[in-house]
């Protein structure tokens, strides 16, 4: 059985589109083989975000080489947990000022600790966790846009660096845009999550049933 793990950072719950379209996908996935789903809801807990106690047990553990992750550490320990466990993970997010919501912020610094999920090298930082596919939803009320028409997109290249440092380097992003400007934004936007959706499922090892040797009379 495999293993999804979901991370969600609208504070929209049900009613935001990206939330609802990594839902879909997850669904799809269960549709096709069985799933455990472990769903991790940034926006009703938050994690908390980096104080001086948590920066000095983080250095700790890297210069001690076999640190236990207690006190301070322990959420922290138990979110890497969760993406160790996953074969796959699912992040759905808003763009909040062009970049990632605060509280998918805080999780990247919970997850994203040297001698822990990355080592320092001569060459730079190098991730510690294997990587695995990370599907990447991002939803934005107004245009995105490379050309100078729509707004710049800061979230999708921090989003890929930083899960990259970390090991994770297998990514798939969908952007749905313009949100907010009405229903036919809102059918355009359907439209391509549907067909992201069916690529990223086609893509998926095949079923039991499909590999299975043919049956001679």
């Amino acid at each position: 059985m495999k293993t999804v793990l979901h991370i969600s950072a609208s504070p929209n719950g049900d009613a935001s589109n990206s939330r609802r379209t990594g839902a879909v996908l997850i669904e799809r996935m269960r549709q096709r083989e069985s799933l455990r789903v472990i769903e991790r809801d940034l926006a009703r807990q938050p994690p908390p975000l980096v104080d001086q106690a948590f920066a000095h047990a983080s250095l700790a553990a890297e210069a001690a080489d076999a640190a236990s992750d207690t006190g301070v550490l322990a959420l922290s320990a138990s979110l890497i947990a969760e993406l160790e466990a996953a074969d796959r993970i699912v992040i759905s997010t808003p763009m909040h000022n062009f970049t990632v919501p605060a509280a998918l912020k805080a999780w990247i610094d919970q997850i994203l600790r040297p001698g822990r999920t990355f080592a320092r090298t001569p060459e730079g930082k190098k991730g510690l966790l294997a990587s695995r596919p990370v599907y990447l939803i991002v939803g934005s009320g107004g245009p995105l846009g490379d050309d100078g028409k729509g707004q710049p997109d800061f979230l999708t290249p921090y989003l890929r660096h930083a899960l990259a440092t970390a090991g994770l380097q297998d990514l798939s992003v969908l952007r749905l845009d313009n949100l907010r400007r009405g229903p036919a934004y809102l059918e355009r936007a359907q439209a391509l999550a549907d067909a992201w959706i069916a690529q990223r499922i086609e893509a998926l090892s095949p079923r039991a049933s499909d590999s299975a040797a043919p049956i001679e009379a």
